[in-house]
């Protein structure tokens, strides 16, 4: 029976295991992690991560041949194949600070392998890593091999939160990539083997290491600079009255563009997005190749943009002060269907206008009060190291209240912010929401969620990213 050992109970390494473990009923499989609280969570009924459809899959199979464990080391050298999918943050101090992956947490990994490890092992690169890290993880484990065999391969995730589950079941591509060595390609095919029980053939590519590595990294800068092109337009749109759904809907119409990943925003959020960028353009960098590396640095940049330019908006509209008004922000994970909060714009927004002193009331149908209190009082890049790594709970931020109901939140607020595209805002009942607001009562769709017409027929102000502007707006100037 072949073991797989995963060390990492995070958003990649449970659900890839969790599907790893439905698909192969012959292969156990144990997801390790120091953490054991996570580890609790996962053996329990509330998961530590929430994903549609992945609660059936761990109920399925946990017990059967899916097991999570806090016993690190006996799982490791028990193990055919190991994934590592351990945090790989963003260095926030020495060299390559703000750009440089941190592989503090994949090094410590590779030597607790190499220390506990009895008989051959397949490591497998599961986190996103810079390319070039399997070189660093070969020299770790061959240097401290007792005479083992190591094999390395890259097997970047593919997933989008909100679909992981159905992306690891039907996915685009599965990626393997191994040394070109008799041993690097066995390697390659034994873990081939594993996804070929569900997966069709031609679409597990196999490459080299580097190839796979950097495709990982190429794949989210491409995807992020759509976000920003699209987003770019959006600002052009505002100010020449055309309007980016239907500038967006004509671009994607043509099959070379397509129409995915083509919604003007707030802008993008998420891990992986940010840190990828940042880490290709310090390997641009260190390459010596700046041209390179500053062509990417833009697609950050127009995202940074368009969140204080959101924030400009709202403080400009509302007679140029939000000091002490109330404004509900609705929605604080970065996109729909997750609880994730790294990196979302919700962040960046929330802290623009506590800087002008407003009061803001935050509701979000999956994050809970004491993770926003978090995201709030972090430095930027604390996010990504493990919980009992991050500062402790600070004094909550007194601005902030935090509500379980949606009509709650809009009480008595002077605007309402939508910052996460939940299908449920679709749905409010807006004239109850006016009802009880202050008058002007502002609307700042941040994902364009809600139809502004409708809208402005009730008697909101309404101001949609890239749609023509309210005539309350016209006369406001965009960048404060």
């Amino acid at each position: 029976m072949v073991k797989i050992c995963c060390i990492g109970a995070g958003y990649v390494g449970g659900p890839t295991m969790a599907v790893i473990a439905l698909k192969c009923p012959s292969i156990e499989v144990v997801v390790v992690d120091i953490s054991v609280t996570r580890i609790a969570a996962w053996n329990s009924d509330q998961l530590p991560i929430y994903e549609p459809g992945l609660g059936d899959v761990v109920k399925q199979c946990r017990g059967r041949n899916l097991f999570f464990s806090t016993d690190v080391e006996k799982h490791v050298c028990e193990a055919d194949i190991i994934f590592v999918s351990v945090n790989t943050p963003t260095k926030t101090r020495g060299l390559g600070a703000g750009k440089a992956a941190d592989l503090t947490y994949w090094e410590s990994a590779a030597r607790m392998i190499a220390d506990v490890s009895k008989s051959d092992k397949i490591v497998v690169e599961k986190s996103t890593v810079p390319v070039k890290t399997a070189e660093a993880i070969e020299k770790i484990l061959t240097h401290n091999s007792k005479g083992i065999s190591y094999q390395i391969l890259s097997n970047p995730e593919f997933l989008a939160e909100g679909t992981a589950i159905q992306d690891l079941v039907n996915p685009d591509r599965v990626l393997i990539g191994g040394r070109e060595t008799p041993g690097g390609q066995k390697a390659v095919q034994a873990l081939k083997e594993v996804y070929a029980n569900w997966v069709p053939e031609d679409r597990i590519i196999t490459t080299n290491l580097w190839s796979a590595e950097l495709s990982k990294l190429a794949a989210n800068a491409f995807l992020a600079q759509r976000i920003s092109s699209v987003n770019a337009v959006s600002a052009l749109c505002e100010a020449t009255g055309a309007n980016v759904a239907e500038v967006a809907y004509a671009v994607g119409k043509d099959s070379r563009i397509g129409p995915k990943f083509l919604n003007a925003s707030v802008g993008f959020g998420g891990s992986c997005f940010q840190k990828d960028i940042l880490n290709l353009v310090y390997i641009c960098e260190c390459n010596g190749l700046p041209e390179v590396a500053n062509y990417w640095k833009q697609v950050i940049k127009i995202n940074d943009y368009q969140k204080s330019r959101f924030v400009n908006r709202v403080v400009s509209s509302m007679f140029n002060t939000v000091a002490g008004k109330k404004i509900a922000v609705l929605g604080f994970a970065f996109k729909k269907d997750t609880g994730d909060t790294r990196e979302t714009p919700a962040v960046d927004v929330c802290k623009g206008l506590l800087g002008d002193k407003a009061k803001i009331s935050i509701y979000d149908p999956q994050v809970t009060e004491d993770q926003i209190q978090r995201d709030l009082a972090m430095n930027k890049f604390d996010w990504d190291h493990p919980i009992h790594l991050q500062p402790m709970s600070p004094t909550a931020v007194k601005a902030v209240t935090v509500t379980w109901d949606v009509y709650e939140a809009a009480k008595g607020a002077h605007a309402v912010c939508i910052l996460t595209e939940w299908d449920e805002f679709k749905r409010l009942d807006y004239s109850k929401i006016y009802e009880n607001m202050q008058k002007p009562a502002f609307i700042f769709d941040g994902r364009n969620v809600v139809d502004p017409e409708k809208l402005r027929e009730m008697g909101f102000i309404v101001y949609s990213i890239g749609k023509p502007l309210d005539p309350w707006l016209k006369d406001m100037p965009a960048v404060a």
